[in-house]
Parts: C-alpha cells; sequence; structure tokens
C-alpha cells in the first residue's frame, strides 16, 4: 500500500484531533505511532511540515489585510492542472454559501498545492477543507458542517 502525505493527515485528524489532550503529545510520539500504524517516515514527516506550514499560513493571514470581495480568482495553470472543475467549483460554492472566506479559499488552495500528488480529487480536496477549518478560530459552525459532509455524504443545505 503506498500511502500520501494526506493519508497520514487523514489518519492524524480521525484519531488524535477529536481529543484535545492527544493533540498536545509530543510530535516525536506521534511519529513513532504512525510508524508503527505502517505509514513510512518519509510521509509523517512530509505531513507534519504540511501541518506546522498551514499553521504559519494562519499566522501570516492574520498579519495581512483583509481580502476585498469583489475580486475574482484567477487558477493558475499548475493550480488547474491539480484541481480539477469539480474541485474548482466546489470551492467558489463553499464561497458563495459562506463556509470559506477569501483567506481560507486561498489557505486550502495552498495546502492543496502542497500535496506531494499530481492531482486532487474532490473528496482529498474536502478533507484539506476540514483540515484548514479546524485549524482557524471563529470556523466551528463551518468546521460542522464541512465535517458531516465528510463522514457523512448526504447532501445538506446550508441556512
Amino acid at each position: 500500500m503506498k500511502e500520501n502525505i494526506l493519508d497520514v493527515l487523514m489518519y492524524l485528524f480521525e484519531n488524535y484531533m477529536d481529543d484535545d489532550t492527544q493533540l498536545e503529545q509530543d510530535p516525536e510520539i506521534l511519529k513513532v505511532e504512525l510508524s508503527a500504524a505502517g505509514f513510512p517516515h518519509a510521509e509523517i514527516n512530509k505531513a507534519f511540515a504540511w501541518l506546522e506550514d498551514l499553521a504559519q499560513q494562519q499566522e501570516l493571514l492574520t498579519d495581512r489585510p483583509a481580502y476585498d470581495s469583489a475580486s475574482v480568482r484567477i487558477f493558475t495553470p499548475n493550480e488547474e492542472d491539480k484541481m480539477d472543475l469539480q474541485c474548482r467549483g466546489f470551492l467558489l460554492f463553499l464561497e458563495q454559501v459562506g463556509v470559506l472566506d477569501l483567506a481560507g479559499r486561498e489557505l486550502v488552495i495552498d495546502r492543496s498545492m502542497a500535496l506531494d500528488t499530481e492531482e486532487i480529487s474532490l473528496d482529498q480536496l474536502k478533507w484539506v477543507i476540514l483540515m484548514v477549518l479546524f485549524n482557524q478560530p471563529g470556523q466551528e459552525a463551518n468546521f460542522a458542517w464541512m465535517e458531516d459532509l465528510v463522514y457523512d455524504e448526504r447532501p445538506r443545505v446550508m441556512h
């Protein structure tokens, strides 16, 4: 079985992110546990680097001026190659219903591009969005909606 960064991140999220006490564990202990679960060391290290970059990017977003809501997002050719029309449309949908703000969208795109895959599926994108929302203060309702969407594939309606 060939695991990638997202597989490690999903495992971490499902097994450690719901319990605040486990979140505070030493990263080295988590790495040993991930290795014992069968993940390759290289992918574990990449996953932890991905999470560190997520935290750094979020800090940078708080220091930047607000995005102009009238702006239009143009995807680069590399982004279009990695995220198909369905993924890009889903990001637009989440913006329109208020689950993602413009800064959150940019963070999702950045973290999606940081995955070491040629393409990202819609299901993988949903996991990235979930991880980004989990780490953003004040996004609890949006996180809960997205979590329902990821774990329970029945369509949801935003009110």
